[in-house]
């Protein structure tokens, strides 16, 4: 009894000092988080149980896919309901859920992706707390105006248009309040709940994810490594006199608050606002292919979260082009022998050569015959098409049915590679996708000029490599000439 009483007592005064700690937001508190996600995995289990398990169904039969479409559907309103519950990492986790087209049903992918532009958004007096803890100073301090509707709302974060004492406008990024300290209780339970997505779905495991927004969560979390992000592609690319990259005001900046240059522009898959101001849809897609080509390839620093939020085009006074790179907290830094296994994969993909396509899968981690599969996903293309030559054959709409037909069978596979590939290719796949979906958008997904682009990047890789890795003069020699 008095160990019972004192457990009880333990759980009530610690919740009561994390409801403290936490300024009395009942929903930041980490019991109350871990009840919301326990009561929503409870929920996603019985309508599986219920609706599915429970009953004797012919797996062949249009109504029992009917019916499995009708159960995925439930639950990923269900869980989205958690997710804008909790928020915070949550949001992050479910927005990449919503990218995983070739992995998830159809229905949680669509349900998810409503959060990558209806964030749920915190007032402006709890992020005017945020800045007075970390500027040590009143938002009124700092600036003369503060725009209470927010440019922007993302997972960790939102951005609102403001004017320093000095009358430069500025973007101001606020990391939501609890977020950080919520993340590690928040992980444990993201764990939890795709342990669950792996036994609902027991074709994939989802482990994978877990451990990468692990790791990149305390990355994303730290705004001056945004910043430092940030300077360094500015420096990597300053020859690119179309790229903008906003300046970083340091003095007003922390790591829960980055003020940056505000920068003018409309999203690169707004048409409408494109058309408007005469941008070309074909040179806003050569611009995107020779930044992600030079930085994938050639440089090995890429910028891992090109969602069309994050990529602004606009006109300049002189009327050039002008594209700027917003969210910088996500960067992958590839190492050489990486940068020259994908090269080389990419050239064998490009001349339809599955031999070369299979040596150099397995060099990325790729074994037996699941290369096909890794370069139909890398590709993006269905194995027809990749056979063809995917530079040498049109994208067309029908594919999409295609590569989803492919995907519900080929889940265990796409499964295996994700679980097997060399963790360096997860955010490149990603980026990938993010880039594809923007083409698709503006019309311009069979460009030859991305393939050239391309070819030029790896193959420029590749000679620089092999150059390192050989130790005889004369072989340099033969190699350059």
């Amino acid at each position: 009894r008095v160990l019972k009483y004192g457990v009880l007592g333990s759980t009530i005064l610690g919740s009561g000092y994390s409801l403290h700690a936490n300024d009395y937001n009942v929903n930041s508190v980490a019991l109350v988080r871990l009840a919301h996600a326990g009561l929503a995995i409870s929920d996603i289990v019985l309508i599986y149980k219920k609706q599915l398990y429970y009953k004797e169904w012919d797996k062949a039969t249009p109504e029992y896919a009917e019916q499995k479409s009708v159960c995925h559907k439930i639950a990923a309103d269900r869980l989205l309901k958690l997710i804008c519950i909790n928020r915070g990492v949550y949001i992050k986790v479910g927005q990449h859920l919503g990218a995983l087209e070739y992995l998830l049903p159809s229905e949680f992918v669509q349900t998810m992706k409503v959060l990558h532009s209806h964030a749920p958004q915190n007032s402006v007096e709890d992020l005017f707390k945020v800045i007075r803890q970390d500027l040590k100073k009143d938002a009124n301090e700092v600036f003369d105006d503060f725009e209470t509707e927010p440019l922007g709302t993302a997972s960790l974060a939102q951005v609102h248009r403001a004017k320093l004492k000095d009358g430069s406008v500025v973007a101001v990024k606020v990391q939501h309040p609890y977020v950080r300290g919520n993340s590690k209780v928040d992980m444990k339970t993201m764990e939890i709940c795709c342990r669950l997505m792996t036994w609902i779905f027991p074709d994939f495991n989802m482990q994978w994810l877990v451990e990468e927004s692990k790791k990149n969560l305390p990355i994303e979390l730290d705004f001056l490594s945004e910043g430092r992000n940030a300077e360094k592609l500015a420096r990597m690319c300053k020859d690119y006199k179309w790229l903008k990259i906003p300046k970083i005001y340091w003095e007003h900046s922390t790591d829960r608050v980055l003020v940056m240059e505000y920068v003018e522009g409309g999203q690169v898959d707004d048409l409408k606002y494109m058309k408007r101001h005469k941008i070309d849809p074909n040179t806003v897609s050569n611009y995107l292919g020779i930044l992600y080509s030079n930085m994938i390839f050639v440089n090995g620093y890429v910028h891992s979260d090109p969602h069309p939020g994050n990529i602004l085009v606009a006109k300049t006074p002189r009327g050039d082009t002008q594209v700027t790179l917003l969210d910088h907290g996500l960067y992958c830094t590839l190492t050489d022998q990486f940068r020259y296994d994908y090269s080389q994969l990419w050239l064998s993909i490009l001349k339809a050569d599955r031999v070369a396509m299979r040596q150099h899968s397995e060099k990325l981690g790729i074994r037996g015959n699941l290369y096909a599969v890794f370069a139909c996903m890398v590709t993006g293309r269905p194995w027809d098409a990749v056979m063809k030559g995917v530079n040498r054959t049109k994208h067309m709409e029908s594919e999409k049915k295609t590569i989803q037909g492919e995907t519900s069978m080929m889940l265990p596979q796409i499964a295996d590679v994700l679980e097997h590939v060399d963790r360096q290719m997860l955010l490149i796949l990603k980026t990938n996708d993010l880039i594809r979906s923007i083409e698709m958008t503006l019309g311009t997904q069979n460009r030859q000029t991305a393939f050239s682009m391309m070819s030029r990047c790896c193959i420029q890789t590749v000679f620089q490599q092999q150059i390192h890795q050989t130790k005889s003069e004369w072989a340099k020699l033969s190699l350059r000439l």
